[in-house]
């Protein structure tokens, strides 16, 4: 556990080092985020953050290579280095989005090129979960892992809109699924497992640039920064789960070796569930599945109160609890989480919703003193006589002030 300890803080003391001459680089380079209609922020701030969480990435994969629990696992396979090749490509890629604004369909055919390399450097799903452990064939291997890549990229790209939100989701996942791989590591001869070393990195970068993008922001990620977390957030996955041999698995231990597959889904569940939400969103309205609009979840936590700061500290807590509580029911039994699940989601609840109800109760109850009051009055204009002194009647009842009626008077008597 030192050593994982030790990764993550190099990880995260290089990126914490490393990105403020980043950001004099990208004011330089011109990658500065303007004030666009959509955005939060209200002075231009500039982007390519991704690039200083990339090179502690690097630094610490770099450092794990010549550490003695984990230098077999660069010896034994190419695969930590094919992998970061792609962090370095995906960042790269990024970079050209935040200083040109690239067109997304030129994005998009970035990130699949690099998701194939990938897959073909030996990052593969090659067992897949439907109803027992089902062999997939190579070119079958290489479009899951290819599909799969992109769309976590695309997921934490659409969720990366406030100050600290996709890196703290990011790295709360990836505290939850290193302390999952690190344990089922513990049952190998070898301690080593090379999905905690990519999580405990991941959670180094994330922490490590926080520290200058807690509002307000000092640097934005950029999409350098949501692609290269998106990506890596699969990556730990596809290594612990991809190559699991059906012939090897017994039913008993079925679920907690496929968590893998589920814990990613599970901890990318906001990011996923805001960039389907806008995809149909979008379509709905003809519009492009990239089009740009101001109806995120950040966007909308922003409009019913609260703060930036607020906002992205709720969507932590749901992001945890979504993602602890998945690998609890491994430990704890099933009813004792559902029960802490539901509590902890009425507390995350009424904080989410805690700034509209004390926005809409005085509303709310301004209303009914109106209405109370409305319903008095009538009740009021009920109970008075339909005859009275100021109302105009006929026959012998005159108005007040008024002479006796005379030949001259028109009005009708009986």
């Amino acid at each position: 556990m030192r050593i994982y300890l030790f990764i993550a803080a190099i990880a995260g003391g290089a990126t914490f080092l490393l990105t403020p001459i980043v950001r004099h680089v990208a004011i330089e380079f011109g990658a500065v985020g303007q004030v666009r209609a959509r955005d939060v922020h209200t002075v231009p701030t500039p982007r390519m953050g991704g690039v200083g969480m990339m090179l502690g990435f690097v630094v610490a994969m770099c450092f794990a290579s010549r550490l003695s629990l984990t230098r077999g696992l660069f010896h034994n396979s190419l695969q930590p280095w094919i992998i970061t090749i792609g962090a370095v490509l995906v960042c790269l890629l990024g970079v050209c989005d935040d200083r040109w604004d690239l067109d997304w369909m030129l994005k998009l055919a970035g990130q699949l090129i690099i998701s194939v390399f990938v897959a073909w450097g030996g990052l593969q799903v090659v067992s897949l979960p439907f109803g027992s452990l089902v062999a997939a064939s190579p070119s079958m291997s290489m479009a899951i892992t290819a599909i799969l890549i992109v769309a976590s990229i695309n997921a934490v790209n659409f969720v990366d809109g406030l100050d600290g939100l996709s890196s703290g989701i990011v790295a709360i996942g990836g505290v939850a699924f290193a302390i999952y791989s690190y344990i089922i590591a513990r049952n190998s001869p070898s301690y080593a497992s090379m999905a905690t070393m990519i999580d405990v990195a991941l959670v180094g970068i994330c922490v490590g640039f926080i520290l200058h993008n807690w509002h307000p922001a000092k640097l934005f990620m950029g999409d350098s920064g949501s692609m290269l977390l998106g990506y890596l957030v699969t990556c730990a996955s596809i290594v612990m789960t991809g190559r699991l041999d059906p012939t090897t698995i017994h039913a008993s231990i079925f679920l907690p070796m496929f968590m893998p597959i589920l814990l990613p889904v599970l901890v990318l569940f906001l990011p996923v569930l805001d960039m389907c939400l806008a995809i149909t969103r979008r379509l709905a309205k003809g519009q492009s599945p990239m089009h740009p609009d101001r109806m995120h979840l950040h966007h909308r936590m922003l409009r019913i109160g609260h703060t930036v700061q607020g906002a992205v500290l709720i969507l932590w807590g749901w992001a945890a609890l979504i993602a602890f509580g998945s690998i609890m029911v491994l430990f704890f039994s099933v009813r004792y989480v559902a029960i802490g699940f539901v509590i902890a989601a009425a507390i995350l609840t009424f904080a989410t919703l805690y700034p509209y109800f004390r926005r809409r109760i005085p509303e709310i109850r301004e209303e009914n003193a109106a209405m109370s009051a409305a319903r008095e009055s009538a009740k009021g204009n009920m109970g008075r006589p339909k005859h009275s002194t100021d109302t105009v009647t006929t026959g012998r009842h005159r108005r007040p002030g008024r002479t006796p009626a005379g030949p001259d008077d028109k009005r009708e008597t009986h």
